[in-house]
């Protein structure tokens, strides 16, 4: 997805977090600086397009739209702003790269994408560390407190194959994640089938819920090790709905440890001072199929000392309950 505000046709192909969203207000959030009149005329004349059809400025997006935005002229950031911005996000970690696709280890507390009162995300700092890269396009999301394995699209024939990949959800790309929760996790195996529904908060904030009306959502957690009061998950997503894994153990009275929106407040405030400083979820492990070769990927982010400092801490004391063989290959520590 190219951003709008360049002198050529954009082409966006909505993902779970955009669904659901009204196409004006989509429009308005993606393209700061831009008048609202224009973006209502440019609407209006049907020069915006949702699979090469006109649509009204009331029409809800919906996952896997293809959506074409005019050129639009916006006003451009202070080029200091942006070189700043852009510094601050040099060191993004390469895990694998090749002329389809770059995959990146994010470090946690940075968005992927500019946009909700953040001005630059992974993708703005990447297209500006590489001036000579024809295109870089995000193929999923992470947010923006999750730190680990994105994948960036180097082709429009790469990005569109990994689109598909991450919709097939099961039957495409292996997702794993690594989980700290409050309490004692008991099974070795879980499957939650929860359904998720989204909505907005009076302050217009996106949440989500556990709702008999939401959509069909599959998780499966693995217990890795565990201790008087918390327990270290593996995550595998079967689908990839918006802020999955924080709901379904939210909703099972498993807060993640350090989640600000789905967490415990005291609880959090305490982990701080401990001194883990961000909510306990990393994207580490994925397998998926290369989208131009078909030839078998794995990628591995390790565990960022953010969160492998503090489960090392805790081991210290002694008080561990189960664990499983490779959890000191996991951490990257000694025990």
């Amino acid at each position: 997805m190219n951003d709008a505000g360049n002198n050529s046709v954009t082409h966006v192909v909505i993902g779970e977090e955009e669904e659901g969203q009204r196409l004006d207000n989509y429009l308005i959030r993606r393209c700061k600086g831009v008048p609202k009149s224009h973006l209502y005329r440019i609407l209006r004349s049907g020069e915006v397009r949702v699979n090469s059809r006109r649509v009204d400025a009331t029409y809800r997006l919906c996952a896997g739209d293809n959506l074409r935005i005019p050129p639009i002229r916006i006003a451009e950031r202070p080029q200091n702003e942006v070189d700043e911005a852009a510094k601050q996000r040099v060191d993004l970690p390469i895990i694998y790269e090749d002329e389809a696709l770059l995959v990146i280890d994010k470090p946690e507390g940075i968005a992927v994408h500019g946009g909700s009162g953040v001005s630059f995300g992974v993708i703005e700092a990447l297209r500006r560390q590489r001036p000579q890269a024809k295109f870089l396009e995000l193929a999923h999301r992470l947010d923006r407190e999750t730190s680990g394995i994105l994948l960036v699209g180097k082709k429009r024939l790469a990005l569109t194959a990994l689109h598909d990949m991450f919709r097939e959800h099961g039957a495409g790309a292996d997702k794993r994640y690594l989980v700290l929760v409050k309490g004692r996790w008991m099974n070795n195996t879980q499957h939650v089938k929860l359904p998720l529904y989204k909505y907005l908060t009076e302050g217009g904030e996106r949440r989500v819920m556990v709702r008999d009306d939401g959509k069909a959502s599959h998780t499966v957690f693995r217990l890795l090790a565990r201790w008087p009061d918390m327990s270290l998950l593996e995550a595998q997503l079967k689908t990839g709905r918006t802020h999955q894994i924080r709901v379904h153990l939210a909703h099972l009275g498993f807060p993640i440890l350090g989640d600000e929106k789905y967490g415990e407040f005291a609880l959090n405030k305490n982990l701080k001072r401990e001194g883990l400083k961000r909510m306990a979820l990393h994207a580490w492990r994925m397998a998926f199929r290369h989208p131009l070769t078909a030839a078998p990927l794995e990628c591995v982010a390790p565990l960022p000392d953010s969160i492998g400092d503090y489960v090392v801490a805790v081991d210290a004391k002694k008080t561990r309950e189960f664990t499983a063989e490779n959890l000191q290959q996991i951490l990257g520590k000694e025990l």
